[in-house]
């Protein structure tokens, strides 16, 4: 009795394709914790974080990845500028756990909450006290929303040691 096997050339390039690797390695254990974490000093905002599952920054290599930042306007700020100013702070906390300071951002990315224009002016004359020549990259994005509902504006910086 002759039987036939019918394979499309497709899987039989795949069939030879995996007999034909070797085996991948299971990385050490080493080699899985490639990155290092910066979580917060704050007890309450440390609780957050861990419970939400996110890090202030992480260090992969030289790269410094910070997450965002929000700008909350607070009761009694007569302009947008107080609500940047302690964002910047933050970050520039986060910056210095790290390692690293303004003068090492690569990158700056901002989420602005509704209308840009409005933000536009006082968010540049802030920003522009701690980030200066020669400037990061830097992409501003307006958005629908972010994850504080009261939020202006959303930081995000990357950074190199």
């Amino acid at each position: 009795m002759k039987r036939t096997i019918t394979m499309s050339l497709g899987t039989a390039c795949a069939c030879l394709l995996a007999a034909c690797t070797p085996a991948a390695e299971e990385p050490e254990a080493e080699e899985q914790a490639a990155f290092e974490t910066v979580m917060p000093e704050n007890p309450d905002a440390l609780a957050f974080q861990e419970a939400v599952g996110y890090s202030d920054a992480v260090v992969v290599g030289d790269l410094v990845i910070l997450a965002g930042v929000v700008a909350v306007p607070e009761e009694g700020d007569e302009n947008m500028q107080p609500a940047f100013t302690r964002a910047f702070e933050h970050i520039g906390a986060t910056l210095e756990r790290a390692g690293v300071g303004w003068d090492d951002v690569v990158e700056l990315e901002t989420f602005h909450a509704g209308p840009m224009g409005p933000q536009l002016d006082e968010f540049v004359e802030v920003k522009n006290r701690y980030i200066s020549a020669p400037f990061p990259a830097w992409t501003a994005v307006g958005v629908t929303e972010l994850y504080e509902p009261t939020a202006l504006v959303e930081i995000k910086v990357t950074a190199r040691r």
